[in-house]
């Protein structure tokens, strides 16, 4: 027996749809059947590719259901990272699994702390800690983050970095007196915090 339903994607605040095709299990000689969904009212794809990272609303017509979706047209999910998410708003938190994701040889991100800046207790600040900041490497890694971040920018809500005492926004840089020399720092226009059905992908 089989049953369709939509699965919702909002990507950025903008709707798609894909009509899904779930197999519902059928007697035990038959098992479940699973057909290729069709794509339709599909406004607007959301990116699959390295760079393209979104935070995912997904709803279902039915939890006690498989949902048959092909690979290609589902993006990949993104696995909580290494930083502690609780406090972070969900674009920070998005930043957080992407750059954990992208970037392996990190190993901590800080996220809410006290502070006298709102940044970091309102949860829209990252530290990204690079290990063995001031060697060529270590320097290197930091300014792939910084370079990806911006890349980046908008999915993430990026509102700056700052990496070896230069200020960076999504519109251009600023050198002097910036500090952060072992950590680059992001912050987010953070997107509020999470309600629990928050899904991200790539």
């Amino acid at each position: 027996m089989l049953a369709s339903t939509a699965v919702f994607f909002a990507v950025g605040g903008s709707a798609a749809e894909l009509t899904a095709t779930q197999a519902i299990e059928g007697d035990a000689a038959s098992g479940p059947q699973l057909v290729t969904p069709v794509r339709s009212k599909f406004s607007s794809a959301p990116s699959d590719g390295e760079s393209g990272m979104s935070v995912v609303s997904l709803q279902s017509a039915s939890r006690s259901h498989y949902r048959v979706v092909p690979v290609a047209v589902v993006p990949r999910f993104l696995p909580v990272g290494v930083a502690p998410e609780r406090g972070l708003q969900v674009r920070t938190i998005l930043a957080a699994r992407a750059v954990s994701a992208a970037f392996p040889e990190i190993h901590e991100i800080g996220g809410v702390r006290p502070d006298a800046l709102r940044w970091h207790p309102d949860g829209l600040a990252l530290d990204v800690m690079i290990p063995n900041p001031s060697s060529a490497a270590g320097i290197a890694l930091g300014n792939a983050i910084v370079a990806y971040a911006l890349k980046n920018a908008d999915r993430f809500g990026l509102q700056d970095a700052i990496w070896r005492g230069t200020y960076y926004t999504p519109s251009g840089s600023q050198a002097g007196g910036y500090g952060h020399y072992d950590h680059v720092h992001l912050t987010t226009t953070g997107g509020g915090y999470p309600t629990g059905g928050e899904v991200y992908v790539r």
